[in-house]
């Protein structure tokens, strides 16, 4: 169950995600949540690495990692979270983000809170209990 605050609303994204953003002037979106099924390979030992590979693989052409942990508890699960950021492609758009994988008894799933890097750090602590408040079954 993805919760999030009044201030974002829901959005349209791929067909099996829940997302919710703030947009700005010009419709980008200045905060961004989102929660979807396990999609691949990804498990808790190797999450952040699998996360960074992604991102790269998709539309970054920088990335670094920030922090990361596993055996994190989450309401019905546990999860492994990275803290990274990565320039775009395609606009050189530079974001921070946190996502974590999460496994719950009846299956696993992705949540990802991020921002623009100029943003992250006033949006931070909304984003993290935005993820913190994640629930998983």
């Amino acid at each position: 169950m993805l919760s999030y605050p009044p201030t974002l609303r829901r959005v349209i994204s791929d067909s099996d995600a829940v997302s919710a953003a703030l947009p700005g002037p010009g419709g980008a979106y200045l905060l961004y949540l989102s929660a979807t099924p396990r999609q691949g390979g990804e498990n808790l030992q190797n999450w952040a690495a699998y996360r960074l590979r992604a991102l790269r693989a998709e539309d970054a052409s920088s990335v670094r990692e920030d922090a990361a942990a596993t055996g994190l508890a989450f309401s019905g699960g546990t999860g492994s979270c990275v803290i990274d950021d990565y320039v775009t492609r395609i606009g050189a758009h530079h974001f921070e983000e946190l996502a974590c994988l999460v496994h719950g008894r009846s299956g696993a799933s992705v949540i990802v809170a991020a921002a623009p890097a100029a943003r992250w750090a006033q949006s931070r602590s909304l984003l993290l209990r935005a993820v913190a408040a994640y629930r998983v079954r």
